[in-house]
């Protein structure tokens, strides 16, 4: 089974890794507890309407692999196609997308993705391209 499709969007570029921290207090003891600011909800909402056009019709349960290309609008003096080599980091892109691929049922786990190719550009069309297949 192969899945392919692109979503036309601007790439969100604040990642998973940018959650807040408050501290609250337990039995008079700090504890810090974590959670998605505004924008981070946005771009989780976002990308979550994207990815819910393209559910699999059959969950993949086996090892995959997935290629994802994050193509973000071009800046400055850069070409179409080059590769982006600036933050955000492929794999903190990465970690938000497949928790929800995995929330909307695109496979059993994403402990099931077994290899993984990510990369990303600047690009006249900006969006997401994304291939799932079984190995």
């Amino acid at each position: 089974m192969c899945t392919e499709f692109f979503m036309p969007m601007i790439p969100p570029t604040m990642t998973h890794q940018e959650k807040e921290v408050r501290i609250v207090y337990v039995d008079g003891k700090p504890k810090p507890q974590f959670y998605d600011p505004a924008e981070l909800q946005a771009v989780r909402s976002k990308l979550t309407a994207h990815l819910a056009k393209h559910i699999p019709e059959i969950k993949y349960t086996g090892a995959i692999r997935v290629i994802v290309k994050w193509l973000f609008p071009i800046k400055g003096k850069h070409k179409d196609g080059e590769y982006k080599i600036t933050r955000p980091d492929t794999h903190n892109l990465n970690k938000m997308l497949f928790d929800i691929m995995t929330d909307l049922g695109y496979w059993t786990d994403d402990a099931l993705v077994a290899s993984e190719i990510i990369e990303k550009f600047w690009a006249k069309h900006p969006g997401i391209y994304i291939v799932i297949e079984d190995l």
